[in-house]
């Protein structure tokens, strides 16, 4: 049995701080998993950028309720799910993700929560636990699954290498080529593609 594991931002929906800074006009908070490979440095940057200009939980998902998945995305997660079972795994937190996930037929998604205070802003963050990505990997392979996954940036890289099969999909030219030894594609179709191969190659 073959499971496909997927990152969410930037894979099947929009950057979610970037499209914040679009809206805010605040530059800072485009930075992504992209650019920082520090998952806390990034966090805590994103979170004293909020305490500065006032910006609160309500703030962030009043924005996260205008966004919609990627062109093409839908359709794709539903050509995955009829040739493979499907997970997510994100850094992202769950009190951003209901509307796009709702929006995708509701995947199972594993992330991370925040931690709000009694002013509704955003004080700190929980993570589900270490590299959480790959410590999903490694539960699923030892109940005997063949992990397939797709990501895009640095926080999933780990994630990549412990999968049977690990891809960059529509990852930035300076990550794919710091990490030659992943194939990187881009577009659903080639991703379709890349998955199907690999899904008939022995992997095991």
């Amino acid at each position: 049995m073959e499971i496909v594991c997927l990152d969410l931002e930037g894979v099947l929906v929009p950057e979610v701080w970037v499209e914040f800074a679009k809206v805010t006009g605040i530059d800072e908070l485009t930075a992504t998993t992209r650019d920082i490979a520090d998952y806390d440095i990034l966090m805590q940057q994103r979170m004293s950028i909020l305490k500065q200009y006032n910006l609160n939980i309500d703030d962030i998902q009043a924005v996260i309720a205008t966004l919609s998945p990627l062109p093409g995305a839908i359709a794709f997660l539903d050509w995955l799910r009829e040739h493979f079972q499907v997970m997510i795994l994100s850094d992202t937190f769950y009190e951003f993700a209901q509307p796009l996930m709702r929006q995708l037929g509701f995947p199972t998604l594993l992330c991370h929560r925040l931690i709000i205070d009694e002013e509704n802003s955003v004080s700190g963050y929980q993570l589900r636990q270490e590299d959480p990505k790959r410590q999903a990997i490694l539960a699923l392979q030892s109940l005997n699954y063949k992990i397939l996954a797709a990501g895009d940036s640095y926080n999933d890289i780990t994630m990549l290498h412990q999968a049977d099969v690990g891809i960059l999909f529509n990852a930035p030219v300076y990550i794919a080529e710091k990490y030659p030894n992943l194939p990187a594609v881009y577009g659903y179709e080639n991703l379709q593609r890349a998955l199907i191969n690999a899904s008939e190659r022995d992997i095991s």
